[in-house]
């Protein structure tokens, strides 16, 4: 977020972006959801995902593609299966339940493996696995979003962002969070970038023809994770998001979506289908949740005290930057950009 942006109190954000869901028509418990994990990922640094995706969701509830007033509907399918079926309702309601879900078959399978269909947009991918963790099991959320990243040595859109995140508890501490996308930023971040009148750094987009730009008003398509180089990683963790949120739950591959933002023929009445995929693993079915908490608090005692190259001040974990950043947002107020301010009547 561009230092120049001016900043709110947390309480005070939420209770815009929850007023805006509810005049636009979205249930209580389906807006309560997505307001929570928007304001995960404005607190947590990840702007792109945040409160300035309020707007976009009010539209879409406006035109039909989202349910107002979703009905979830759990069907078990087997003792550490299960399939959530979202009613096209907001994504972050659905994804929260397969976390409950998840925790419930995790008890006593050891394991609730949760897929989500008739979704849509989930956001911070990162949230989900955070609310697994927060309770005490470790959490894995993904999902395949519309092509948008070319592949490997590719001049054409083929996956999306896809993001994988996993989180686990640790004893006397805030979880420890990994939330990666796949290609090298997200979209949203281009947008975010374009709204902001700032340039990308190099390696992370790509114009019509698959070359490398910097300027956002340029960008056709972004670049998987690893860059020129190397990313061919990037495309094949995407094809895992894919796996799972699409092939698993019968849903809709990434080059199938209508696009987020209407395209061409400016749809936003039409569901998507989206599907998403929870993890989620009990410790006591496994070491033991007391071994497992030892074991992970030694772990990242190791990692923060590993040497430190020259001109680098510490070794981070993950999850390390976010909690510093939640706490400095919660301080001196989250950022909101310029026309997310207008909107929420800031």
């Amino acid at each position: 977020m561009d230092s120049s942006a001016k900043r709110f109190p947390a309480g005070v954000l939420e209770q815009k972006v929850a007023a805006a869901l509810r005049d636009a028509g979205a249930s209580e418990a389906s807006l309560g959801a997505a307001t929570r994990a928007m304001m995960h990922a404005s607190l947590v640094g990840v702007d792109s995902h945040g409160v300035r995706l309020t707007e976009h969701y009010c539209t879409m509830l406006a035109g039909g593609r989202l349910n107002k007033n979703p009905e979830l509907k759990v069907d078990v399918r087997a003792a550490g299966s299960a399939m959530v079926d979202g009613d096209d309702g907001l994504g972050h309601y659905a994804a929260y339940k397969a976390v409950e879900v998840g925790i419930e078959l995790a008890r006593t399978a050891g394991v609730g493996a949760v897929g989500i269909a008739h979704s849509s947009h989930l956001g911070a991918a990162g949230a989900y696995a955070l609310a697994g963790a927060e309770q005490g099991f470790v959490t894995f959320a993904t999902t395949n979003t519309d092509s948008m990243v070319a592949l490997f040595d590719g001049a054409s859109k083929f996956h999306g962002t896809n993001p994988l995140a996993f989180s686990a508890p640790v004893p006397g501490s805030r979880p420890w969070l990994l939330d990666m996308a796949t290609s090298s930023i997200p979209m949203n971040r281009v947008l975010l970038h374009r709204s902001l009148g700032m340039e990308l750094p190099p390696g992370v987009a790509a114009d019509k023809d698959g070359q490398p730009v910097t300027d956002p008003t340029t960008v056709e398509m972004l670049l998987p994770l690893g860059g020129a180089d190397y990313g061919y990683k990037g495309a094949a963790l995407a094809g895992v998001a894919t796996l799972f949120s699409a092939l698993l739950t019968g849903t809709t591959l990434d080059g199938d979506f209508i696009p987020m933002y209407g395209g061409a023929d400016g749809d936003i009445s039409t569901p998507r289908n989206m599907g998403h995929f929870v993890l989620v693993i009990d410790p006591d079915k496994f070491v033991g949740r007391e071994m497992f908490g030892m074991m992970i608090t030694r772990y990242l005692a190791s990692l923060r005290g590993a040497a430190v190259r020259p001109g680098a001040e510490r070794v981070m974990a993950p999850g390390d930057r976010e909690w510093e950043e939640v706490a400095r947002r919660q301080a001196e107020g989250v950022p909101v950009d310029p026309h997310t301010e207008w909107f929420l009547g800031l």
